[in-house]
This record gives structure tokens, sequence and C-alpha cells, in this order.
């Protein structure tokens, strides 16, 4: 796991180098690395054979599509933050903070979906493995995110 949570720190850090140039390319680009080697980790802790592999394997890839645009619209509304930072009024930061419960829900209803999924194709153990370690990685990301970004009024001036 300590694998899995410097894979996540790099990746965090390229995202933050990224909000300044706002280039979607390069968080896609981002993105595709972080999955690659998420799924890499993924196969280490689940292994399977056979069928189960494959269905395990496919639906997999369709969570990590939708997580991929689930993320990409956290980080649109992490770049919003940043940029209105210190211009927060009530309105502004109440519409962010729905924006990222909104995310939050949407990732907590994908897991759950695939978690479905996944006990019917794979197995409950499998599944049971795959909401883990999918909790692993949303908590360490939002460990790391919550370190780099500024709590409302930290640096108000």
């Amino acid at each position: 796991m300590k694998k899995a949570l410097s894979l996540t720190a790099i990746f965090l850090l390229a995202i933050a180098t990224t909000f300044a140039q706002s280039n979607k390319e390069e968080i896609e680009l981002y993105q595709s690395i972080f999955g690659m080697e998420k799924k890499a980790i993924v196969s280490e802790f689940i292994s399977l054979e056979g069928e189960a592999a494959t269905e395990f394997w496919s639906l997999y890839d369709d969570y990590e599509v939708e997580r991929k645009a689930n993320g990409q619209k956290r980080i649109e509304v992490l770049d919003k933050y940043t940029k209105s930072y210190l211009e927060l009024d009530d309105v502004t930061t109440d519409e962010l903070v729905g924006e990222a419960m909104k995310v939050r829900d949407t990732q907590n209803k994908l897991i759950k979906k695939y978690y479905k999924s996944m006990k019917k194709a794979a197995g409950v153990k499998t599944a049971a493995q795959f909401y883990q370690i999918e909790n692993y990685f949303a908590s360490a990301v939002n460990v790391l995110l919550t370190e780099q970004i500024p709590f409302i009024g930290e640096f108000d001036w």
C-alpha cells in the first residue's frame, strides 16, 4: 500500500502543477498514467483467473472511465476554488461546497454500482476487495488534497 500512496502523491502533485495551466490534455495524461499504475496495483491486490477475471477487468475498465470523468469534475471544482479563493463570498462558497458534495456522492454511487456488478461477476470476496482498495485510494487522495489546499479563511487578508 505504500506504493499506492506514493503513486497517489505523485498524481496529486502533477495535478496541482497543472491547475495554473488549466490544460485539459495534460490533466487527462496524468489521469491516464495514474489509472495505469493504479490498475497494476489493483491487479496485485486482486488475483483472478478465467471468466471471472475477464468479467472483473471489463467492469473495472468501465468503472475507471466513469471514475476519471468524475475526477475531471473534481479537478474543475478545485480549480474554481483556487481561482476564487481570495474573493469567496457566501454564494460562491455555497456553490463550490454543493459541487464538491455532488462529486463525492457520484464517486460513492459509482463504487456501490460497480461493487454490485462485480459481486455478480466475480464473487463477494473480489467485490469486497475492489470496494476496499477503491476506498483506500479515495481516502489517500482526500488526505493529500486536504493537506495541499488551504481551508476557507485560512489566508484572509
